[in-house]
């Protein structure tokens, strides 16, 4: 679809004419405006975009370039709207204990906290997950003030390939890191940066965080790199999961940036 018609068809809406307005008639003559009703400037904005083609495209390109994440939240939106509901929880529940051995014990991820702890907390995410970016210090404040608490962290990219590139220099960022400290550091700069992750992002920040550059690029074209993103997928598929960021803890699956405080009751439900 052209920008033009992209458009057309939102100005034909009210609510998007009226915003849209807000940035059409600085382009426009006072007069052309002055004392006229609501439908009036509709149709007086309507005509200008359609004659001014070029000032709609640059209204476009100028915002989505200053507001990138737009476009992630809308891809985020239309891939939600797409997933087959979540499993019932008794299902989730069965399905948690039936794989639980991968669950919580693959080699195939990453593992914070105290390794030793009595309740662990898993996390399915994505890098362009906004949702993930906005509860990621959740779990760093949790295993700060419980000091018992295990945390496993694993990649699901699902928000188009740009999510897939950066999970897999995640994973041979982890290949490269098992004590976690760089992944760590890795982590926290993908999860805090703004604009689209990818695979250009994503070596930047391995590179920031010290990793060994020539290694990682071998990482990536080992299978293993693969393997790891398809065993988190068959995991999310057999427990329901159909969303980021997920969590796992006891027998149950909390999807959404929760909060530390639903996220603490839960795992206070796994100790009883």
């Amino acid at each position: 679809m052209s920008t033009t018609v992209f458009v057309t068809r939102v100005w034909q809406r009210k609510a998007a004419l009226a915003a849209l307005a807000m940035v059409v008639l600085p382009y426009l003559t006072l007069s052309a405006v002055a004392d006229t009703d609501r439908a009036a400037v509709e149709a007086i904005i309507a005509e200008y975009l359609s004659k001014n083609p070029d000032v709609v495209r640059a209204i476009v390109r100028d915002y989505l370039r200053s507001n990138p994440e737009i476009v992630q939240q809308a891809l985020g939106e239309i891939i939600r709207r797409n997933m087959p509901p979540a499993k019932p929880a008794a299902d989730q529940a069965a399905a948690i204990k039936a794989q639980s051995a991968m669950l919580l014990n693959s080699p195939r991820q990453v593992v914070l906290g105290n390794p030793q702890g009595d309740v662990t907390l898993v996390e399915f995410f994505d890098y362009n997950c906004g949702f993930c970016k906005k509860a990621y210090l959740d779990k760093f404040e949790l295993m700060r003030t419980d000091g018992r608490l295990r945390v496993v962290l694993k990649e699901l990219p699902i928000l188009g390939p740009g999510s897939v590139e950066a999970a897999q220099v995640a994973v041979a960022v982890r290949m490269q890191d098992p004590g976690g400290e760089k992944y760590v550091a890795f982590h926290r700069a993908m999860m805090g940066a703004a604009g689209q992750a990818n695979k250009a992002s994503a070596l930047a920040a391995a590179r920031g965080a010290g990793l060994d550059m020539d290694r990682l690029e071998r990482d990536l074209a080992n299978p293993e790199t693969k393997a790891s993103i398809d065993e988190s997928r068959m995991l999310a598929n057999s427990l329901g999961i159909t969303a980021t960021p997920s969590f796992v803890v006891g027998d149950s699956v909390t999807t959404g940036a929760a909060g530390i405080s639903k996220l603490a009751e839960k795992i206070a439900a796994a100790r009883r």
